[in-house]
């Protein structure tokens, strides 16, 4: 009996219950009604718009549960001590490098500049309103986000310290575990909202508003590739280890990130390999869970040069003052974003909503390629947790060093 035909239903099967497959279905039956029935396709509008609705639901849960959860999960901040601190130092600063990155590679490169010649882009002014002196306490007191931020750091503190931490964190656990499950058929939506925003997109703006959107994948591909084998490339050869031997060696968890659009799925894995490599238990079992919610490398690339995309898109001006506290929001707001599909996509959300700067509504842009930029920060994300444990690992002397991943000069 000829046994081929199984395999091949088999893969049928994956690529038909794949939601990447939908997506580019969607997208293109999009492209096609707004380039051949642009009036039926502007009215495609409310389904992306519905989509994004039920989005912002998700911010304030997701954001405060994975604030929470990151923190308490350390456990005792005394016994953790040093090592802790210096991981989130660690965490912060190669983060907000790779904002500032994002940042600057989206002003050189300009993928949102489009010429405006015949296109009816909306206003801006309408969503911004009249510009007004900025105050950090009005923009506390006027952002949800950012209450709910201070909120879940105050509480994961107190967690720490708390007689029923292990009850909470297990309570906590299974309210992330329901409101990530609930994302998840929320997620399943994309085809519709990508079908929506993508069909509207073109049907109102014509098909060469998707050569911005080409150009913002390509930028940030480009972007992070620069990041992993010149930014974390050079961390590690300064200890005398090689990216290229590191990235082989994780090639088998690379491949389950790549094909889940998620770093959640190799994990453990990771855990495991970065222990036989050298890497003490302790420090493993402290910074990649820790880096899960903190240190997500990809993730901030992807928000700074996507609010740079739509601003640009809209024509909307940025002073260096705003820039700073973008980049400043986006520190803080980018540790909301765990290594889940869709994540990403909801931070955005909620950083454009907490500037009221750039149209909330210049979302629907990016929702048609947001899945196919989701890869590449899960696998920047995963491995900048990797080289995170290493550096922590060597840096406290807790490496046994088995040449696994000696540099070649």
């Amino acid at each position: 009996m000829d046994s081929n035909p199984l395999p091949q239903q088999s893969t049928l099967f994956k690529v038909v219950t794949n939601l990447t497959f939908w997506v580019l279905i969607a997208i293109a039956a999009a492209i096609l009604l707004g380039h051949f029935n642009p009036a039926a396709a502007v009215k495609m509008e409310v389904i992306g718009k519905a989509f994004i609705s039920i989005i912002k639901v998700f911010i304030a849960p997701i954001i405060f549960l994975t604030i929470v959860l990151g923190i308490s999960g350390m456990g005792d901040l005394k016994k953790v001590g040093r090592i802790g601190i210096k991981s989130l130092l660690y965490f912060e600063i190669v983060t907000t490098f790779a904002l500032a990155i994002g940042v600057t590679v989206a002003y050189v490169l300009e993928p949102g500049k489009i010429d405006r010649t015949g296109l009816n882009m909306q206003d801006s002014s309408k969503y911004t309103g009249q510009a007004q002196s900025f105050s950090w306490l009005k923009f506390f007191m006027d952002n949800l986000t950012l209450q709910v931020l201070v909120a879940a750091i105050l509480v994961g503190i107190i967690l720490n310290y708390s007689k029923k931490r292990e009850e909470s964190v297990s309570f906590l656990y299974k309210c992330s575990g329901w409101v990530f499950k609930a994302l998840k058929w929320v997620m399943y939506l994309a085809p519709l909202g990508a079908f929506g925003g993508m069909a509207y997109t073109v049907g109102k703006f014509g098909l060469h508003t998707l050569l911005p959107l080409g150009k913002l994948m390509l930028c940030i591909y480009i972007t992070m590739a620069l990041f992993i084998f010149v930014i974390l490339g050079g961390i590690l050869r300064y200890y005398k280890m090689s990216i290229f031997s590191f990235i082989k060696y994780i090639r088998a968890e690379l491949l389950i990130v790549l094909g889940t659009s998620s770093s959640e799925a190799a994990l453990p894995n990771l855990m495991e390999k970065l222990e036989n490599m050298g890497c003490s238990k302790p420090v493993v079992g402290l910074v990649v869970p820790t880096g899960y919610s903190f240190n997500l490398d990809g993730t901030s690339i992807y928000l700074s040069m996507s609010v740079i995309f739509l601003a640009q898109l809209y024509d909307v001006h940025l002073s260096f003052a705003e820039i700073l506290t973008i980049i400043g929001l986006l520190m803080i707001t980018s540790k909301g974003a765990a290594g889940v599909t869709g994540s990403g996509f909801i931070v955005l959300a909620s950083t454009l909503t907490a500037i009221h700067k750039i149209p909330v509504e210049g979302l629907a842009f990016l929702l048609g390629v947001d899945k196919f930029m989701s890869e590449a920060r899960a696998l920047t994300n995963f491995i900048g947790n990797g080289v995170a444990t290493i550096v922590i690992s060597k840096s406290e002397k807790e490496f046994t060093d088995i040449n696994a991943l000696r540099a070649e000069d």
